[in-house]
């Protein structure tokens, strides 16, 4: 029996030994690892039920797996293997040498280290998103109620969320999560800085207290209040003799993440002052005091100061460039959500729903998460299209995800950031959604409750967009328009001008028809044709000649012969894909293969079948035989830039060719003058079905000269 897929994560990291910690996201796993160069990238990207790797700084590695990540996470923490990591107990010390990995795996491990950002950069935005990570279930939760409540009260089912008893107590379902939403976040953040999160929540719940809100109470003779840049009331007491500026702490992000790092500072401090027998006791009581009240004095007024300006500068953008804000905002969210850097706009979202009591960027933000969606609904559509299982069953989960729950994450590491064409294509979307969303809002503006008339969508309750929170924006219809055409240009986009490099393309291919080849019925061997015609060869017939003859011998309507060999497709020097300065062929992706240094200029097919892909610009060549080998020859590196120049194609894509027929001359001088590699790979693409694929490197060859022994 195959190993379940927590096992294979679990190996393919490294094993048990090699996980310090492990936590989850709302997609992803989030490993913690003695060493990141143990980490199998190859593997993890090509594992049924993974949506991508994507190492980190430092030691640090993720594994996106979508929606069902917590059950993941939960089988994972339950194999034997993994009860240290449950328990607590610390891993065993990095060293050793990379056993039983091959020469590729140990290159493209030290590769993925290297792939880091700045450390400390890495750390604070992870800060952030595991601040808010935990809470994204009540945040969704609560979005859909909001939701519900506004399909009621737009089909006249209901006057308003107030209008009784029983509508006051589903209101009162999602604004506890807002109002309280301080506490969770301190919470979060001081266990995500090892403090104690009781300790954070405590302090922070101390500012939302009727005995602190009801300094706000202008009878008492030092409090005098007066309106904030957004509205707000703002006052201002006297306590132990010097001012405090007083705020309605419900709702606010900014503060609990401040005060949180405050603590931090503080606890761990007095940690290594306090004996160990009285910490239980003194250490939370100078937190307490000591942080309760620099967040009492300075860390909430700054948090608070901070967060209306950034709302108010925001906002200023929106009223008097609202092109610009509609564009920019679209625009850079494709960038921030991969490097966890769109966690600050969340919070100021949240801000402008406190203050304002609204929020006019999750509009546009809709735009940018529909683009996204329409971007993976192209690749499901060319993925029907091209029977490639492996693909459709990643964009459906993901779509299903983006479109039912507004998540991003399962399309951006399941497709979009493993394609570097799937931006140049969603980003139109982006812009098409972005332009729209600008244009029809400010024609149509809207009048909110309070008489206030502003430009662009606008929505009272933080939710995730997607189809099921359509009804929480304000101007809906013309959010509806404006990610409708944001989905649909993307994926026609992607549809249109695909997503994948001629390479990437031919991979797929390939790897569709090997399955398809696995599930065939095989026709029994047959090589004595093949015997014969090789035994009987005229040495005074031209390479390409002899190879041409051996597979004439079999008569085509003879069973499918097994291919044994792969012959070299030009005259050269064979050597290792190792040593081939291509990343991808060096760590076998594309299978195991050679490298051909050539010295003539045409290229010849290498064994006999059917063309499943000719490149237009002349470059690669996927060859299927009767038998389902998969054969990629890949003509110099970096070639598909030339655009075809100094390629002469001979043959098309469909047409059957024998050993030695005429793919493609090359004037090889060009692409050297170009400043590309010349070296010919060619790779066995299904090697992982077959029992032994062994190339033959280092000799001088020419066409017709075996260079790969195939063992089915």
């Amino acid at each position: 029996m195959a190993d379940s897929l927590p096992s294979q994560i679990i190996s393919a990291i490294g094993g048990p030994d090699n996980v310090k910690s492990l936590t989850h996201c709302a997609t992803r796993l989030r490993f913690e690892l003695v060493d990141a160069g143990k980490v199998n990238q190859n593997e993890l990207q090509h594992m049924k039920g993974v949506l991508g790797a994507v190492p980190q700084s430092g030691d640090r590695y993720q594994v996106v797996i979508g929606g069902g990540v917590a059950n993941v996470y939960n089988d994972i923490m339950n194999l034997p293997e993994m009860q240290r990591v449950a328990s607590g107990a610390p891993a065993k010390a990095a060293g050793g040498s990379a056993e039983g990995m091959s020469n590729a795996d140990v290159k493209a491990a030290a590769r993925s280290k290297a792939r880091g950002k700045v450390a400390w950069l890495d750390s604070f935005f992870e800060y952030l998103s595991d601040s808010f990570r935990p809470i994204l279930g009540v945040l969704l939760g609560a979005s859909l109620i909001i939701a519900i409540i506004n399909v009621c009260i737009a089909c006249g089912w209901i006057q308003s969320e107030t209008q009784s008893p029983t509508w006051v107590f589903v209101q009162a379902l999602y604004k506890g999560v807002f109002y309280f939403l301080p506490i969770m976040i301190a919470y979060n953040a001081s266990k995500k800085l090892n403090v104690d999160p009781w300790l954070g929540g405590a302090i922070m719940a101390a500012l939302m207290t009727p005995s602190f809100m009801s300094l706000m109470d202008t009878t008492w003779a030092e409090t005098h209040c007066s309106q904030s840049v957004v509205g707000t009331q703002q006052c201002t007491t006297t306590v132990f003799g010097m001012p405090m500026q007083l705020s309605d702490y419900s709702g606010n992000v900014f503060v609990p993440l401040l005060m949180a790092a405050v603590l931090a500072l503080v606890y761990h401090g007095l940690k290594k002052i306090i004996p160990d027998s009285v910490q239980l006791v003194f250490v939370p009581f100078l937190c307490m005091v000591i942080v309760g009240a620099l967040t009492a004095f300075l860390v909430g007024p700054l948090g608070v100061w901070v967060g209306n300006w950034l709302g108010v500068g925001l906002a200023w953008l929106n009223s008097h460039a609202p092109f610009i804000f509609a564009l920019l905002i679209p625009m850079i969210y494709p960038f921030l959500v991969p490097l966890g850097l769109h966690w600050p706009l969340n919070a100021l979202m949240l801000i402008n729903i406190d203050t304002m009591g609204y929020d006019f960027i999750q509009g546009p933000m809709g735009t940018w998460n529909f683009a996204c969606f329409g971007a993976t609904a192209g690749v499901l559509i060319l993925a029907l299209r091209d029977r490639d299982t492996e693909m459709r069953q990643t964009s459906i989960g993901a779509l299903a995800a983006g479109l039912l729950g507004g998540v991003s994450e399962p399309s951006l590491y399941g497709i979009h950031l493993r394609f570097k064409k799937m931006y140049s294509r969603m980003l139109v979307g982006c812009a098409a959604g972005g332009i729209s969303i600008a244009v029809l809002g400010w024609l149509f503006p809207a009048t909110l409750e309070n008489g206030e008339v502003v430009h662009g969508v606008t929505t009272t309750a933080f939710a995730f967009t997607s189809l099921l929170t359509i009804p929480v924006f304000n101007q809906m219809w013309v959010y509806g328009i404006s990610i409708a055409i944001a989905f649909f240009v993307s994926m026609f986009m992607v549809v249109t001008f695909d997503y994948r490099t001629p390479e990437e393309k031919a991979e797929v291919l390939a790897r569709v028809q090997a399955v398809q080849a696995d599930e065939a019925t095989e026709t029994p061997a047959n090589r004595a044709a093949v015997e014969h015609a090789e035994t009987h060869e005229d040495d005074n017939l031209l390479p390409a000649d002899k190879t041409s003859a051996a597979a004439a011998a079999v008569r085509a309507d003879a069973p499918a012969q097994p291919t044994d060999h792969v012959y070299s497709p030009l005259a050269g020097h064979v050597i290792s894909l190792d040593d081939c300065g291509d990343a991808v062929f060096a760590s076998r992706a594309l299978g195991e293969g050679v490298g051909i240094q050539p010295t003539g200029n045409a290229v010849y097919a290498p064994l006999a079948g059917v063309l499943s892909t000719v490149a237009e610009t002349g470059h690669a060549f996927g060859i299927k035989t009767d038998d389902g080998i998969e054969v990629l020859v890949h003509v110099g590196i970096d070639t598909v830039k030339m655009n075809g120049d100094g390629f002469t194609v001979a043959v098309k894509q469909g047409q059957r060719v024998n050993v030695g027929d005429k793919l493609v001359d090359v004037d090889f001088s060009k692409v050297t003058a170009a400043g590309y590699s010349t070296t010919t790979l060619m790779t066995v693409l299904n090697t992982a079905a077959l029992t032994r694929v062994t190339p033959h490197v280092d000799q001088d060859v020419q066409p017709g000269d075996v260079v790969i022994d195939i063992e089915h």
